[in-house]
C-alpha cells in the first residue's frame, strides 16, 4: 500500500497541473448535473415491513382520493380575546380567510369549512381548516409557499389569530452561517499549527474541492433516488471535516519529512505513502460503518449513510491525489515554520540525542509532557478516564426516542403556535392522532370488524372520541380515527397504540379482517423497534469488519480489541450528554435549545456509525505512528513516547477541527441537525482527548510487548500492508537535498 501510494503521490507532484485540471473538470461535470436536474428532496419517514407504514400505503392504494401522498396544511384561526369564532362578525373573517386559502394557489385540492365540519373548539373560540394539495409537497413551488404565507396573513389583517402546521409549508431555510463559522474556526486552527497561511489553505481548499464533489453529485442525484433532504447536510457535515483532517495528516508528514531533508517531491511521495495509507485505511473504517446503515432498512438513514460515505470517498481520493498536487504547487510555503528549522535539523537531532544519553531534560511540548504523566501512572489514569466517561453516560439510562413535531420548532414559528392552540383547544392528543385500518376481502366481514373495533376503541380510558368507520368505495376497507386524552410523546399514548393492536389482533382472530394502527405514535413504536431489532447486528457487522481492518493495520489483536472497547466509552458517553442537554434540557439556554424533549429516534443508531467511523481515524493516526516507532525497534514505552512527539500535535488539531466544523451545525433551525451537530461535536472531543490520547497510550503501557501480539496461525495469513512504510526505508533511495536549507532557485514554484 505505502509503495502504491508513494508512486500516486510522485506522480501528482510531477503532473500536478493535470491532476487540478481533472478534479476541476469533475467538479465541473457533477455541477452542471446538479444544476440542471429536477428540484426537490423528499422529507417524508417511510418504514418498510412495519405495521405503520403497511397501514399508510394500504389506505394510499384503497382511498386514492384522500391523496395520502399529496401535501396539506392544517390552519388553525382564533376569534380575539373574550370573543367566540362562531359570532357572525367572526364567521365572516373566517370566510375572508378560507377565500384566501383557496385562491393561494392552483394546486388547491380542498379547503374544508370548520363550521360544516364541526371542527370548532367546545368553547368556542377556536377553529380549525383542513388545506389539502394536489401535488406532494417536494412539488410545491415558492410561489405555492408565498400564496400560503399571503392568505395566513390575509386572515391575521381581518383580526383573527392565524397559525399553520403541515407539509404544505415552507420548510426552513438554511443560511450555512454555522458551516461557514466552522470552516473559519478550521483555517484558524491549522495557522496556528502550520503557522503558515499557505499551508493552512491547503487542507481548506482540498476540503473544498471533495465536499463541492459530494454535494454536487446529491443534489445531481436526490430526485431521481428520492433523497431524503438531509442526505446532503450529513454529507457537507462529515466531508468538511474529515476533508480537512485527512489532507491535515499528509501535509504534517510532508513538513517532517521536508525536516528531515528529503527533497520536495520526495517528501511529498513519502507523505502519501506513509501517512496516505493511514488516511486510506482511517476512511475505509468510515465507509464500513456509514454503509453498514443499510442493514437497518431505514430508507432515510440509508440514504443518509451512503451519502455520507460517498463524501468520505470522495474525500479520501481527494486527500491522496489533490494534496500531493497542491503540494507541489508551492513546496516552500507549505513547509511554513519549518522551512526555519531545516538548516538546524542535525544540531537539533544531536541535542536531543545527548539530553537523551546524558538523562538532561530539555524543552519538551506539551504532548510529551501528557504521555510521560500517563506513562507514569498507567493505571491511574486509566481507571481515572474510564469512571469519568461512565459517569456523563449514566444520563443514556434515561434515553427516550421519539419523532420530531412541531412542538420541538422555534417558540416563534407558526408551526409552534399552531401547535400549542390545537393543545390547548381540543386537547393535547389532537396533535397526534391515530388512524385504524380495517381490512378484509368480504365487505360484511370488513364492516362487523370495524364496528367492533371502534366500540372497543371507544372504551378504553385515555380515549378522548372516534370518529364512526368510514369505508371506500369497495366496502372492504375501514378508517377509524382515534383521538387521544394525552400528547404524541407521552406514555399513555404509547399504551394506547399497545392496547388497539392487541384488541385489532384479538379481532382478526374472531373475524379473519385485518386491523393496523398508524399516525404519529405508532410511527415511532414501529421506529423504536426496528432500531431495537437492527442496533445488534448493526454493531455486530461494523465492528466485526473494522475489527477485521484494524487487525491488517496494526498486525495485532489486542490493539482493535481496545480499540472497539474504547469506542463504546466514547459513543455510551456522547449518548450521557446528549439525553442531559437535549432531553433535560441542561444548558438549553446557552446552546439554544428552545424546546427539551425525546431525542430523535434514528440519533443513537445514526451515532453509532459515525462515531465509530470517526473514533477509528484518530485510532489509526495516533497508533500508527506509534506502531511505526516500535517495529523499528523501540521498546513500547519509548514507542508511545516517539508516537505522541510525532502524532498528537496533529491529531489534537485534527480533533478541534472537527469539533468547530460540527459545533457550526449547532445554528440549524432543524433540531435533527443541531442534535447531530452536538453530539457528533462532544463525541469527538470523548474520544480523541480522552479515549485515545489517554486511555490508549495507559492501556499500551500497561500491555507492554503484549500489546503487539498476534497469532502464528493469523500472522501468516494476514498480508502486510505496510502502513508505516518500512519498504519505502529499505527499497526507495534517501534522495535527500544536497543542502536542505539551500535557496529556492529563481522561477522554482514556492
Amino acid at each position: 500500500m505505502a509503495t502504491f501510494l508513494h508512486g500516486i503521490g510522485q506522480f501528482a507532484f510531477r503532473r500536478r497541473r493535470l491532476v487540478l485540471l481533472l478534479w476541476v473538470l469533475i467538479l465541473g461535470t457533477v455541477g452542471i448535473a446538479a444544476a440542471t436536474s429536477s428540484a426537490g428532496t423528499n422529507t417524508a419517514v417511510s418504514l418498510p415491513g412495519t405495521e405503520s407504514q403497511r397501514a399508510f400505503d394500504l389506505l394510499a392504494e384503497k382511498f386514492p382520493a384522500a391523496n395520502a401522498d399529496g401535501a396539506s396544511a392544517r390552519v388553525v384561526l382564533r376569534a380575539p380575546s373574550g370573543e367566540q369564532i362562531t359570532s357572525a362578525e367572526n364567521k365572516t373573517d373566517v370566510a375572508t380567510a378560507l377565500k384566501a386559502l383557496k385562491g393561494s394557489s392552483p394546486g388547491i385540492a380542498s379547503v374544508s369549512d370548520p363550521f360544516t365540519t364541526g371542527a370548532v373548539s367546545k368553547d368556542g373560540t377556536t377553529a380549525y381548516t383542513q388545506v389539502t394539495y394536489t401535488a406532494k409537497d417536494t412539488a410545491l413551488t415558492a410561489a405555492d409557499h408565498e400564496g400560503l404565507d399571503h392568505a395566513l396573513q390575509e386572515g391575521r389583517d381581518t383580526g383573527l389569530t392565524v397559525e399553520a402546521t403541515g407539509t404544505a409549508l415552507a420548510p426552513g431555510e438554511q443560511s450555512g452561517a454555522g458551516e461557514m463559522v466552522g470552516f473559519l474556526l478550521a483555517g484558524v486552527i491549522l495557522t496556528i499549527t502550520f503557522g503558515s497561511l499557505v499551508a493552512a489553505g491547503l487542507p481548506l481548499l482540498s476540503a473544498i474541492m471533495g465536499v463541492g464533489v459530494s454535494v454536487a453529485a446529491i443534489t445531481a442525484l436526490s430526485s431521481a433516488f428520492n433523497l431524503n433532504s438531509n442526505t446532503s447536510t450529513l454529507a457537507t457535515m462529515l466531508g468538511i471535516a474529515v476533508g480537512i483532517d485527512y489532507a491535515l495528516f499528509i501535509i504534517s508528514r510532508y513538513r517532517a519529512e521536508r525536516a528531515d531533508g528529503h527533497s520536495a517531491q520526495e517528501a511529498a511521495a513519502r507523505a502519501n505513502g506513509t501517512a496516505g495509507s493511514a488516511v486510506v485505511f482511517a476512511g475505509l473504517t468510515v465507509v464500513i460503518a456509514l454503509v453498514g446503515l443499510c442493514v437497518v432498512n431505514l430508507p432515510m438513514l440509508t440514504a443518509m449513510g451512503l451519502g455520507a460515505a460517498g463524501a468520505v470517498v470522495v474525500s479520501v481520493l481527494v486527500a491522496v491525489t489533490l494534496v500531493p498536487a497542491l503540494l507541489g504547487f508551492a513546496p516552500e510555503r507549505a513547509r511554513g515554520r519549518a522551512r526555519e528549522r531545516t538548516g538546524r535539523t542535525a544540531q537539533v537531532a544531536a541535542e536531543q540525542a545527548t539530553r537523551q544519553a546524558t538523562g538532561r531534560g530539555g524543552r519538551t511540548s506539551i504532548a510529551q509532557r501528557w504521555s510521560a504523566l500517563v506513562l507514569r501512572r498507567p493505571l491511574l489514569v486509566l481507571l481515572t478516564a474510564v469512571i469519568g466517561l461512565g459517569v456523563i453516560a449514566l444520563p443514556a439510562t434515561k434515553l427516550e426516542l421519539g419523532l420530531g413535531d412541531d412542538s420541538s420548532r422555534p417558540a416563534d414559528s407558526t408551526q409552534h403556535k399552531a401547535y400549542d392552540m390545537l393543545a390547548e383547544s381540543f386537547g393535547p392528543g389532537f396533535n397526534g392522532p391515530l388512524t385504524v385500518a380495517v381490512t378484509a376481502a368480504d365487505p360484511a366481514t370488513t364492516a362487523g370488524a370495524a364496528t367492533a373495533l371502534h366500540d372497543g376503541i371507544a372504551t378504553m380510558p385515555d380515549v378522548a372520541g372516534t370518529t364512526p368507520p368510514v369505508f371506500n368505495q369497495a366496502r372492504d376497507t375501514a378508517i377509524i380515527s382515534v383521538i387521544p386524552k394525552s400528547a404524541p410523546s407521552s406514555d399513555a399514548t404509547t399504551g394506547l397504540v399497545h392496547d388497539i393492536r392487541v384488541l385489532a389482533a384479538d379481532t382478526g382472530a374472531r373475524t379473519g379482517a385485518e386491523g393496523m394502527v398508524t399516525g404519529t405514535t405508532a410511527v415511532n413504536i414501529d421506529v423504536s423497534d426496528k432500531f431495537s431489532s437492527a442496533i445488534v447486528p448493526y454493531l455486530a457487522l461494523v465492528v466485526g469488519l473494522a475489527f477485521l481492518v484494524l487487525i491488517l493495520v496494526f498486525r495485532s489483536v489486542l490493539v482493535p480489541l481496545k480499540a472497539a472497547l474504547g469506542f463504546l466509552l466514547s459513543v455510551l458517553a456522547s449518548l450521557g450528554a446528549l439525553v442531559a442537554v437535549f432531553q433535560w434540557g441542561w444548558l438549553s439556554g446557552l446552546l439554544g435549545i428552545e424546546q427539551p424533549g425525546p431525542i430523535m429516534s434514528l440519533m443513537p443508531i445514526l451515532m453509532v456509525g459515525i462515531v465509530f467511523g470517526l473514533a477509528m481515524d484518530y485510532q489509526v493516526f495516533l497508533v500508527t505512528r506509534i506502531r511505526e516507532s516500535y517495529v523499528r525497534g523501540a521498546d513500547p514505552r519509548t514507542a508511545i513516547s516517539t508516537g505522541f512527539r510525532h502524532s498528537a500535535t496533529v491529531v489534537t488539531a485534527a480533533a478541534t477541527i472537527m469539533i468547530a466544523v460540527f459545533s457550526g451545525f449547532m445554528g440549524s433551525s432543524e433540531s435533527m441537525i443541531k442534535s447531530i451537530g452536538f453530539g457528533l461535536a462532544i463525541a469527538v472531543a470523548f474520544d480523541a482527548f480522552v479515549v485515545r490520547m489517554t486511555i490508549v497510550p495507559a492501556v499500551l503501557a500497561l500491555l507492554g510487548h503484549k500489546a503487539w501480539w498476534l497469532p502464528r496461525w493469523l500472522d501468516r495469513i494476514v498480508p502486510n500492508v505496510d502502513i508505516e512504510g518500512e519498504k519505502l526505508a529499505h527499497t526507495l533511495p534517501a534522495a535527500r537535498t544536497e543542502e536542505a536549507d539551500a535557496p529556492v532557485p529563481a522561477g522554482a514554484p514556492r
